[in-house]
């Protein structure tokens, strides 16, 4: 009799842990520390850039700029944001840059970021920076980034690297949204991240990800609007639109009167408006 009260404890326990990692998995989340900010490419405003500054705690700070999407050899010192931050007064700003794991696994290669407070991903394509960077010191030097309370931004390629599942990570063509290449940095868990998206027509490329994938929440940003990203919780800023697809609709007049397909759900949010990953809910204000 005690050993079936043990196998019975044992079973419902189980039972109860199963449960528990089926349901954590449908979960999405920030990190634990730190801040991202998550651009959907095209211009950044002068105001949305003195955001990004005022959020990672002003232009003294080390920033380290990793241009690698962008897919040339070699960056001088004042490529894309890295120019644009020293024009704005920035004085400690490193490019770091590798196409070689081997480099990329280094103590030495790392360094910039032992000290970085925002580390910001330029555009190009999401999966070199896949190549050069997933699985190594790099990739774990990012994370201790986040963990000392330090920013990660991007832009395009550098906004959709930062999601679990890699959108648009086909080495043959920026079309295919399952490609060769399917896992991001995933600094947002259970979160597929997808950009330019008004802009281009891209709003309703999502749904191929999410119907194969139903775990993930799918986020697109349209550009010159960013979500910036602290614990499980992102406020929209910026010119645009962000589109949410949590198989659900919201609309600020309400939907009661509202001829609503059965499937395929999306909705819209501006800037101000809150989301809670972990709920995928919207935050009333």
């Amino acid at each position: 009799m005690k050993a079936y009260g043990a196998l019975l404890i044992l079973t419902i326990s189980f039972i109860s842990c199963f449960c528990q990692d089926s349901a954590n998995s449908r979960f999405s989340a920030g990190p634990a520390n730190g801040t991202l900010i998550i651009i959907g490419g095209g211009e950044i405003s002068e105001s949305l850039n003195r955001k990004i500054m005022e959020i990672s705690g002003g232009l003294q700070i080390p920033i380290v700029v990793i241009p690698t999407a962008d897919g040339r050899g070699t960056y001088d010192n004042d490529f894309g944001e890295a120019g644009l931050l020293r024009k704005m007064g920035a004085g400690n700003v490193t490019i770091l840059h590798t196409d070689d794991r081997n480099v990329a696994n280094t103590e030495e290669f790392v360094k910039p970021l032992l000290d970085a407070k925002l580390v910001w991903f330029s555009g190009g394509r999401q999966w070199r920076l896949v190549d050069a960077y997933k699985n190594t010191l790099t990739e774990k030097m990012l994370w201790r980034v986040l963990e000392n309370g330090g920013t990660i931004g991007g832009s395009s390629a550098g906004a959709t690297i930062q999601g679990s599942f890699l959108v648009r990570g086909d080495t043959k063509n920026n079309q295919i949204m399952m490609g060769d290449h399917q896992e991001g940095f995933g600094f947002l868990k259970n979160v597929a991240i997808d950009q330019h998206v008004l802009a281009r027509n891209r709003h309703f490329d999502m749904f191929e990800i999410v119907r194969q994938h139903p775990e993930l929440l799918g986020i697109g940003i349209d550009e010159s609007t960013a979500i910036i990203v602290k614990g499980d919780t992102f406020e929209v800023v910026g010119r645009s639109y962000v589109v949410v697809y949590d198989g659900k609709f919201w609309s600020r007049e309400g939907s009661e009167l509202k001829k609503l397909p059965e499937k395929d759900l999306f909705y819209f949010l501006r800037e101000g408006d809150r989301y809670n990953l972990r709920e995928r809910a919207i935050i009333s204000k």
